[in-house]
C-alpha cells in the first residue's frame, strides 16, 4: 500500500519547486524594470504578469496543501516538523504576494503606458515591488530546502 507521503512529499518538491524557481527568475529579472524607461516598464510588467499570475498560485497553494497534509499525516516526527515549516514558509510567502505584490500588480494593471499618471515617478512602484519580491521568494526558496530536508529524513 501506498503511504501519503509518497505520493505528498514528491508533490511538495515539484509544486515548490516550481514556485521557488519562478520566485527566482523574477527576482533575478527584476533589476531589468529599473533599467526600462517608464513607458516601457509598465507593458513589460502587466505582460510579465499576465504570464506568472495563473501559474505561481497554483504552485503555492499546491505545496502549500501538500504540507499541511504531511505535517499532519507524516510518518516521521521530523517529516511533520519540517512539513510544518514549510507551509509556514509558503503561507509567509503567499501573505507577502497578496499584501504586497498583487496591490502594485493590479494598480499598474489599470495605467494606460501612453497616458500615465502625472506623479509616476513618484509612485513608481518598481523598487517596491522588487524588495518585496525578493521576501517572496526567499520564503519559497527557503520551504523548498525545508521539503528538500524532509525528502533526505525519508532516505
Amino acid at each position: 500500500m501506498v503511504e501519503p507521503v509518497q505520493i505528498l512529499l514528491p508533490v511538495a518538491l515539484f509544486a515548490g519547486g516550481l514556485a521557488a524557481g519562478g520566485l527566482a527568475i523574477s527576482v533575478l529579472a527584476a533589476p531589468l524594470f529599473t533599467t526600462l524607461p517608464t513607458g516601457m516598464y509598465v507593458p513589460v510588467h502587466k505582460g510579465l504578469v499576465t504570464r506568472f499570475d495563473p501559474f505561481m498560485p497554483v504552485s503555492l497553494l499546491s505545496c502549500l496543501l501538500c504540507d499541511l497534509a504531511l505535517a499532519a499525516l507524516g510518518d516521521r516526527t521530523a517529516v511533520r516538523l519540517l512539513a510544518a515549516l514549510a507551509a509556514l514558509l509558503l503561507a509567509a510567502a503567499m501573505t507577502v504576494s497578496l499584501t504586497r505584490n498583487v496591490p502594485i500588480n493590479r494598480w499598474l494593471s489599470t495605467l494606460d503606458p501612453q497616458d500615465l499618471p502625472v506623479d509616476f515617478d513618484r509612485l513608481d512602484p518598481r523598487e517596491r515591488w522588487i524588495r518585496w519580491n525578493r521576501v517572496r521568494g526567499s520564503l519559497a526558496v527557503a520551504a523548498l530546502l525545508t521539503n528538500v530536508a524532509a525528502a533526505a529524513v525519508l532516505i
